[in-house]
């Protein structure tokens, strides 16, 4: 399939898709009333997850994956909510499972789409940073970049899909690298549900303090993991010469 062709198909589904959406808020459509009491409304919320059953946490997982495809919609606040509806442990597991399928399918797209069309989906300061993961292969250096805090994870599935690295080697570190940040999320969440807002602020203050070294020295790390993780041949900008990559 031609590059114009997969950019037809990408425009026209989001086309629809937006359409759709903007229908349902203009005429303030009943299904567009519910997502908002559901939002507002974290009693409303809990009683309906009830009432749907083992529907509940499919539907968290399904919004835990669009949230790593559509990178705007906060990580952060899903996060929070898992652990707020189904407690700590099952929160942690629902939105690791959900996190990992949204990147799956992220790696998948940016790998069908190829790297033209990657390169201009993220910033040029993105790709200026974190172009050298398109010809990176190294699981190390993968899970380490889903460590650090203040880097944008969901692009880089994108960035890691026009890489060599293979698909399970992909969906396997960086559902495992996730899994600190989503168990601190969950814990917080959790607590909060419960009332216990003292471990909500304890726990908060361990990450932060446990996070801000790395984030603070996040540049240093990703220009030492470009150092050791590109080839010395090209860098980002062989990634381009190909409209996909290879097998």
């Amino acid at each position: 399939m031609s590059a114009r062709a997969r950019w037809a198909i990408v425009g026209g589904v989001s086309a629809l898709v937006i359409g759709y959406c903007a229908w349902l808020v203009w005429t303030d459509a009943p299904v567009h009333r519910l997502v908002v009491r559901l939002y507002v409304d974290k009693h409303f919320l809990k009683q309906t997850l009830r009432e749907w059953g083992v529907l509940a946490p499919v539907i968290f997982m399904a919004l835990q994956a669009l949230q790593v495809i559509i990178s705007p919609i906060p990580g952060e606040a899903t996060g929070i909510l898992g652990g707020y509806l189904f407690g700590q442990g099952l929160g942690l597991v629902y939105s690791t499972i959900g996190l990992t399928l949204g990147s799956v399918m992220s790696f998948g797209i940016g790998r069908w789409l190829g790297a033209h069309y990657v390169k201009n989906l993220v910033s040029a300061e993105t790709w200026n940073r974190l172009g050298f993961i398109v010809e990176a292969e190294g699981a190390v250096l993968c899970f380490i970049i889903y460590l650090i805090p203040g880097l944008p994870k969901d692009i880089v599935c994108y960035l890691f899909g026009i890489s060599p690295m293979p698909l399970w080697i992909f969906a396997l570190v960086s559902g495992v690298g996730r899994i600190p940040g989503t168990w601190v999320l969950s814990a917080q969440g959790a607590h909060t549900a419960a009332g216990d807002y003292f471990q909500v602020i304890l726990i908060s203050a361990v990450a932060v303090a446990a996070a801000l070294p790395l984030y603070y020295y996040r540049h240093r790390i990703v220009i030492w993991l470009q150092g050791r993780g590109a080839p010395r041949n090209g860098g980002a900008s062989r990634g381009l010469d190909r409209e996909k990559p290879g097998p």
